[in-house]
């Protein structure tokens, strides 16, 4: 069975969000070894200076890059990635799996954004879109994406 890691900076606290996480988890394992690692975003002062902010972000790459399973294909969801829709992200989530990796990683970084270095060592750097959508509801789209492409490759009616 195919392992699928979804590292996740910060820790969700509201019920709903919480609920929907837990849901989408559930369905995922159907398919897949499903993990989710949540991690802790750097503190930073009220309004952090850009080298307060790059710093940061190098504590957490560190952290990111402990968490990363070895071998894993990684994907990053930041604003400048590509955009798919929910049948190219299923079509390249199978690609992989048919390449002969046994895992993929996918993360959602902080507030402030995923360190440079994390971004160049990405397989793929993935865009949720021009809007920007608050961390937590980020995470609950992911994990429905993540659902939907299993679905899509196993020929469920889910996805309509």
């Amino acid at each position: 069975m195919f392992d699928i890691t979804l590292i996740a900076m910060g820790r969700l606290k509201e019920k709903f969000y919480l609920a929907a996480a837990e849901e989408y988890a559930k369905r995922l394992k159907g398919y897949c070894r499903f993990t989710l690692l949540e991690l802790p975003e750097t503190r930073l002062p009220e309004d952090p200076s850009p080298a307060e902010i790059a710093a940061g972000l190098e504590k957490e790459a560190d952290l990111i890059l402990s968490r990363i399973p070895k071998g894993a294909w990684l994907c990053v969801f930041t604003p400048e990635g590509k955009l798919l829709s929910s049948e190219a992200f299923a079509e390249k989530l199978r690609d992989v799996k048919n390449s002969g990796k046994s895992s993929a990683c996918f993360l959602i970084g902080s507030s402030f954004g995923i360190a440079p270095r994390i971004k160049a060592r990405a397989d793929l750097r993935l865009s949720m879109g021009p809007m920007t959508f608050p961390h937590h509801l980020a995470r609950i789209m992911v994990l429905e994406q993540l659902y939907r492409a299993e679905s899509i490759q196993a020929g469920s009616k889910y996805h309509k």
